[in-house]
């Protein structure tokens, strides 16, 4: 019988490319890691790993018992979620990873409303970018992500995860106030641009636009904040490139559309976990607070 915490950590190795990088997503040392796989070659009973030097690659049996892995942890999940279900009521605790945007009208409203209906329910709220909330996911350190992408700039959904739309957030451009008469964003290639430190979707998405209207854009100033880039703006900093669920009135600034742009914001799943007793009350509730339902 293969031992499924070494199929994880086989299905890790995978993706990440060396025993290194798979110790620090699982916080042991590599030396463990190592260990453990080579354990799993002996369940096996056929080689997984080929060393070279100081790295490993899968062997073509590694890379297809890797790839199964996937089924066996969805199925598992979805085991564990058929016995909760016998549960009379929704219990335990619930991890959401949230992005910062999303913290006010997304996760805030969710678990109040998750923590309303079922009293033995514990929702943990977690900030967290897209970017790290993905991978926390697939290792249990979430059970549900609040989440964006760009459909245009062709992000994948990592294998073994499940995406529920929610709603599309259309992109603004945010300009000082006496900017609001411009045409286009091609009319903005010699100002200031103000966008995300990179790494970062919200950075990709800024110069993927600007290169599509024909020009790299002068980026001056980063923040983290996005509700802070409004400010920057307005003190005549720059210009910017906004989802409109960050975009409230503000005085000096001008918020124009960007036909055709806007992320996705959904709700992510393990495969396998959405028969959870927690986690599909937590998909269908979603869907009917008002940041979904006015879209």
């Amino acid at each position: 019988m293969l031992d499924v915490k070494r199929l994880v950590l086989l299905r890790d190795l995978a993706e990440y490319g060396t025993v290194t990088a798979v110790a620090d997503v699982h916080d042991i040392t590599p030396s463990a890691v190592s260990q453990q796989l080579r354990a799993l070659e002996t369940e096996a009973g056929a080689a997984l790993l080929r060393r070279e030097g100081r790295s490993v690659r899968l062997t073509a049996a590694g890379a297809a018992l890797a790839a199964q892995s996937e089924h066996v942890i969805a199925a598992l999940e979805e085991a564990s979620g058929v016995v909760r279900a016998f549960d009379l009521e929704v219990s335990g605790e619930l991890v959401i990873g949230c992005m910062p945007s999303g913290l006010e009208t997304l996760a805030a409203p969710l678990a109040a409303a998750l923590a309303d209906a079922h009293p033995r329910l514990r929702p943990r709220i977690v900030e967290v970018e897209p970017e790290q909330s993905l991978p926390l996911l697939r290792q249990r350190e979430l059970d549900l992500a609040l989440t964006y992408r760009y459909p245009h700039l062709g992000m994948p959904m990592p294998k073994g995860l499940l995406a529920y739309k929610l709603f599309h957030d259309p992109l603004m451009l945010a300009v000082p106030e006496e900017l609001r008469a411009i045409d286009g964003l091609a009319a903005l290639r010699d100002h200031r641009w103000i966008t995300t430190p990179a790494p970062s979707a919200c950075r990709d998405v800024t110069v993927h636009a600007c290169q599509s209207a024909g020009f790299t854009p002068v980026i001056e100033h980063t923040y983290h904040d996005l509700r802070a880039a409004l400010a920057l703006v307005a003190a005549g900093m720059g210009v910017t490139i906004l989802p409109m669920m960050m975009c409230g009135p503000r005085p000096g600034v001008a918020l124009l559309p960007l036909p055709g742009k806007s992320r996705t914001i959904e709700a992510v799943i393990r495969a396998g976990t959405q028969a959870h007793p927690a986690v599909s009350a937590a998909l269908q509730t979603a869907s009917t607070i008002p940041a979904c339902t006015a879209s």
